[in-house]
């Protein structure tokens, strides 16, 4: 139905009146726009609590927004109290007249907040936008923004504008700081250097003062081949530009030794993409990428630096071609989350560390320990197997007499316990379940605390728990109950946990308990007032069976907010293949442009899980693809969809639409090729669809990779990769591509590789490019989100809302 609406058109000075068609607004937009980005933000606030333990005693704090605003909270475990460590009406009073910016207390912008070691004191942040006045009248006065720095004494409630601090530069995050706290390792220019902690302070408040002594420990380095630099995909920042930089690497308990892999990238084949947006002049951004077959490989070396004598010695850990190595740091202790220190330390004691080494085809995995004065590293466990292996952290007892090691060795992911001499004691836990992570030793008792999942009868398989065990195996203990998924935080000493619960159809809520898994008190609860009041509905978890008629898969179907169940809807499938993890969310989780905000539009969206997906089930379950990766999820989502429209009469088997993103955004573009009769429409997101391009380890890993010699004696490892692109020419339905043209994770000749085939079979289809845009659309998730709603609501509806202006962010 259409309005006539009268608009006034000047034309040389005469005023005309003409009638001009207005579309009245379907409802199906009128909802999604309920729940817009910027909407969104302001109806959900904190859903977790991360605790902060204090460094002395049992007590934490944590931070917790609702539609009151902020608050700060001190929980006393033993007392079993939980305080408010400001009161906010006051804070925000005294801050207003030292910053001079009003202040209210609902919506105090604290920031790194941290207890200090006496329990008592709280130093914090406040950053004020202030008028800066131009000394040139031509120019208009701008905002610039000063940070202000306060203690706070929480007896007494009484807070001090440290002055003296905001004198000092914010240099954090460039030292590695011995565990005897006296020596500083960072790298600078490629290059590894050292200072002694009186001469970082005075680098912390100038870093230019010239007189602290610097000890350069290397010479050598390079670019591509030195210290310092940054973990990224694209690092655009030069690194020799005398910049203090963190080095990757651990201290020796004692602190006289300090070892670090470092890799040697020169041979490694650089990939470009071009910044169109870029002012004033496109941009060329290079960066290193090896792809799978390519010989051009990183290549790893174990350095190990003497403090005592300031020399670098390099250990020989050569087995295979383009292996990889894994250094086993000790898990950092929970009271040193807000430490300004933090070292890596090896595990292992004073003369002997451990560390793993990875064959390029993950088949071949050793521990090998390396001991101060020998020359090569020695392997103590030897874990092989037909196919590409995970791998967790090990856990040392005693400074490295016994270790705890995570394997899948017997089709499940268990706990086994070794003596120092790699000589196996015993299975510590055992069964058709899964070990995810060990959360903590308790050296003190033997006991091993560990989240797993899968054991507990009658429970989705995925829903995560903390147990116990003996490091002999015995007194095997649930110490989370209730059928969630639980995400815990344990305090160093295992005294006391802290228990997040959800599953994606309750209400987020904490609790504490005690290493016996007793319930202490409730923490806090998420404020879903705000949510519910628009209109939120909770999601629907659903179990189907795969396409072999046997195994079950879970899933989770998001409805329309105002679903009407006598009304027939068109459902998409939101996917994602693995094996890392796959699209299902099982703990409750923020609504998603791709699930919950897409339903709103008027469809039913799944998420639902396939063999070959999550790593959290058996070895069988997650390696069911390997060497398929295109096309091995694929009938197991069809299953699902079939099974779900005979269950339930509203949804619509003649209009299903796929969706996804990365890896998702190639398997949905594979699912309507190689289905063209079964999904009529698909939106495919920044996807891999050619993995002959993407990324070594991915590709390698989840495709398989052949280590073969030519006849000339040359290594070379050959695989063999399913694309998309080769069977473009089978597309029925409506496709569109979308890509951000800097996305130097996924390349865009990904996409357009797809395009070109599509082309050249003379197929119609959809292509969105995100200038400026990386792997995530940044800024354009909102656009892509709509034109994403317009196209599945073209093809799967068969109607169109007329163009407007997208809703800002």
């Amino acid at each position: 139905m259409r309005k006539l609406m009268l608009t006034i058109l000047l034309a040389g000075g005469m005023a005309a009146f003409m009638p001009v068609a207005a579309q009245e607004r379907h409802p199906e937009y009128l909802q999604a726009e309920k729940f817009t980005g910027s909407k969104l933000k302001n109806m959900l606030f904190s859903t977790k609590v991360d605790p902060h333990w204090f460094q002395k005693g049992n007590c934490f704090w944590f931070e917790y927004k609702t539609s009151e605003g902020t608050f700060w909270y001190v929980v006393d475990p033993v007392a079993r109290t939980k305080k408010l460590l400001f009161d906010r009406e006051k804070l925000a009073a005294q801050l207003t007249e030292i910053v001079q910016d009003p202040f209210e207390a609902r919506q105090i912008p604290v920031r790194n907040l941290k207890a200090g070691e006496d329990g008592r004191t709280f130093t914090f942040e406040i950053v004020s936008s202030q008028d800066k006045k131009s000394d040139d009248k031509s120019k208009k006065d701008k905002k610039e923004k000063q940070v202000f720095y306060f203690s706070y004494d929480y007896p007494t409630q009484k807070l001090t504008h440290l002055t003296d601090k905001e004198k000092e530069a914010d240099r954090k995050g460039w030292a590695s700081v011995s565990p005897d706290g006296q020596t500083v390792v960072y790298a600078k220019d490629c290059n590894l250097y050292k200072m002694s902690i009186a001469d970082y302070r005075k680098a912390q408040k100038d870093e230019k003062d010239s007189t602290i002594v610097e000890v350069q420990l290397t010479t050598d380095g390079t670019p591509d081949f030195g210290y310092g630099i940054p973990y990224s995909l694209l690092n655009t920042d030069t690194l020799c530009n005398g910049k203090r930089r963190y080095a990757w690497g651990a201290w020796s308990p004692d602190s006289k030794h300090f070892v670090t892999v470092v890799s040697d990238d020169r041979a490694v084949k650089p990939l470009w993409v071009i910044n169109a947006v870029a002012s004033p002049r496109p941009t060329l951004e290079t960066y290193k990428y090896q792809m799978p077959g390519e010989m051009e490989a990183p290549v790893e070396h174990l350095y190990l630096f003497d403090m005592t004598t300031n020399s670098r010695k390099e250990i020989r850990t050569a087995a295979w071609k383009n292996q990889s190595l894994g250094l086993e740091f000790r898990p950092l202790e929970q009271k040193q989350r807000d430490s300004e220190f933090r070292p890596l330390v090896w595990q292992g004691d004073d003369r002997r560390f451990f560390l793993t080494r990875s064959s390029r085809d993950l088949h071949r995995i050793d521990v090998c320990t390396y001991t101060l004065g020998e020359d090569s590293i020695v392997p103590i466990v030897k874990e092989r197997m037909n196919t590409y292996q995970e791998t967790r952290p090990i856990h040392v007892f005693a400074g490295g007499k016994e270790f705890v090691q995570w394997s899948e060795r017997d089709g499940w992911a268990h706990l086994y316990l070794y003596d120092e001499q790699g000589n196996l004691k015993n299975r510590i836990t055992e069964g058709p379940w899964h070990v995810e992570r060990v959360v903590k030793v308790d050296e003190s008792t033997r006991t091993i605390y560990f989240v797993a999942c899968g054991r507990e009868a009658g429970e989705n398989p995925y829903y995560e728990h903390l147990y116990r065990v003996k490091a002999d195996g015995s007194g095997l203990k649930l110490l989370t109950r209730g059928d969630y998924f639980h995400e815990v935080e344990m305090d160093d000493e295992a005294h006391f946990v802290v228990d997040n619960y959800s599953r994606v159809n309750t209400i987020p809520c904490a609790e504490l308990t005690d290493s016996e898994g007793r319930r202490i008190m409730t923490i806090q609860e998420s404020d879903f007032s705000q949510l519910k009041a628009a209109g939120y509905q909770f999601p629907e978890p659903f179990t189907v069976k795969a396409a072999d008629g046997v195994t079950d898969l879970y899933g989770v179907m998001y409805k329309p907010f105002d679903f009407d169940s006598t009304k027939v809807y068109p459902i998409i499938d939101y996917v994602y293949p693995g094996p890392q993890v796959e699209a299902v969310n099982y703990p409750f989780t923020r609504m998603s442009v791709r699930t919950d905000r897409l339903a709103q539009a008027g469809f039913i969206v799944i998420t639902v899980g396939q063999r070959g997906g999550h790593p959290s089930r058996s070895k069988w379950y997650h390696n069911y693809g390997y060497g398929n990766m295109r096309d091995y999820p694929l009938a197991d989502h069809v299953a699902a969809v079939e099974q779900l429209a005979a269950r339930y009469g509203y949804i619509d088997l003649t209009r299903v639409g796929i969706h996804g993103h990365s890896g998702g955004g190639f398997m949905s573009t594979a699912a309507i090729l190689q289905y063209p009769d079964f999904y009529k429409a698909a939106v495919s997101c920044a996807g891999n669809h050619d993995n002959r391009i993407y990324n070594r380890w991915w590709s390698e890993t989840h495709h398989g990779v052949r280590e073969e010699m030519t006849e000339q004696g040359d290594t070379i490892f050959a695989y063999k990769i399913a694309t998309n692109p080769e069977i473009a020419g089978q597309l029925k339905g409506h496709l569109m591509l979308v890509h951000g043209d800097i996305d130097n994770n996924v390349h865009p000749a990904n996409t357009l590789r797809v395009v070109d085939a599509l082309i050249r079979a003379g197929k119609r289809f959809d292509l969105l490019m995100l200038p400026g845009q990386r792997h995530g659309f940044g800024d354009m998730d909102e656009y892509f989100y709509w034109r994403m709603v317009d196209f599945f609501t073209d093809h799967l509806k068969g109607w169109h809302e007329k163009p407007v202006d997208i809703p800002r962010r």
